[in-house]
């Protein structure tokens, strides 16, 4: 206790001493987080930030240079996570990957690789790493491997269909418009299932995609998927396709809140796989 009031002491006495000093800090500080908060997100995400509708779904959020996380502490998890993709120029530099996961700071129970090590699960990325590295390059790469874009993902989920989509939505669905904005994130069923070695981290019993293609003429697509961790490898990724409805209902969050309703409504009830493939 004593600590505690020998720093509020410390910090009125520099106050009253230095008001100038203390109301630049001051006006500073309000300016960092009125630019963080009410412009910078809205820059990394379309159509508003995605929007807990519940409790349980509550989120901090982390902005990297290429990516943003709505990270949950509870649940040790990024519940989503938005980027936008380009088109590939054709002179992009291949990167090579960094060696290893990155602990991040900002996240409570601060989660290392190590929690993951032995646990039968991959360390997933949800804003992958290859994309990311030839459109926004080294640091904005180096970000994709801290563990607070990462979750746990069964290899044959991870290695396969997962990767199968990450490939695509670069080389096939990005090629198409002018910009495609890309959420992705785990999904939980009632039942919590921990990491034995990590309390922190729960187990996700699925994955979801969504895509928002803007056309040069700014019509709008949307895609999206939810692929289960016990997805064969084999199936075909337009078996898993589902409405933003249905990512909404499961992921608890909603997404494009700031588009005009009638519009919102038509693009996240409707599902048209085959034409994007």
């Amino acid at each position: 206790m004593r600590v505690k009031r020998s720093f509020v002491v410390s910090a009125l006495t520099f106050c009253l001493k230095y008001p100038k000093a203390f109301l630049v800090a001051f006006l500073l500080g309000g300016l960092s987080y009125s630019y963080e908060v009410f412009i910078a997100r809205d820059t990394m995400s379309f159509q508003g930030i995605p929007t807990a509708t519940q409790s349980a779904s509550y989120t901090r959020i982390f902005r990297n240079h290429a990516y943003m996380v709505g990270y949950s502490d509870l649940k040790g998890n990024p519940l989503w996570v938005v980027y936008k993709l380009t088109p590939v120029k054709e002179n992009a530099p291949h990167l090579k990957r960094p060696d290893g996961f990155h602990a991040d700071w900002r996240n409570v129970g601060f989660i290392t690789s190590s929690d993951y090590t032995n646990s039968g699960y991959d360390r997933g990325h949800m804003a992958p790493n290859h994309a990311i590295s030839i459109l926004y390059g080294k640091e904005a790469q180096y970000e994709t491997f801290l563990m607070t874009n990462i979750t746990l993902q069964k290899p044959s989920l991870n290695q396969k269909l997962w990767q199968q989509l990450e490939e695509k939505e670069l080389e096939m669905f990005a090629p198409k418009f002018k910009a495609l904005w890309v959420y992705t994130g785990p999904l939980f069923d009632a039942k919590v299932t921990r990491l034995k070695s990590s309390y922190f981290v729960e187990i996700p019993d699925a994955f979801y995609k969504m895509y928002v293609g803007i056309e040069e003429d700014g019509t709008l697509r949307t895609l999206a998927f939810i692929l289960p961790q016990n997805a064969k490898a084999t199936d075909r990724l337009e078996k898993y396709a589902v409405s933003i409805d249905e990512v909404e209902r499961r992921s608890r969050f909603d997404f494009l809140h700031e588009l005009e309703d009638e519009i919102e409504e038509a693009l996240e009830k409707k599902i048209d796989a085959k034409a994007w493939f």
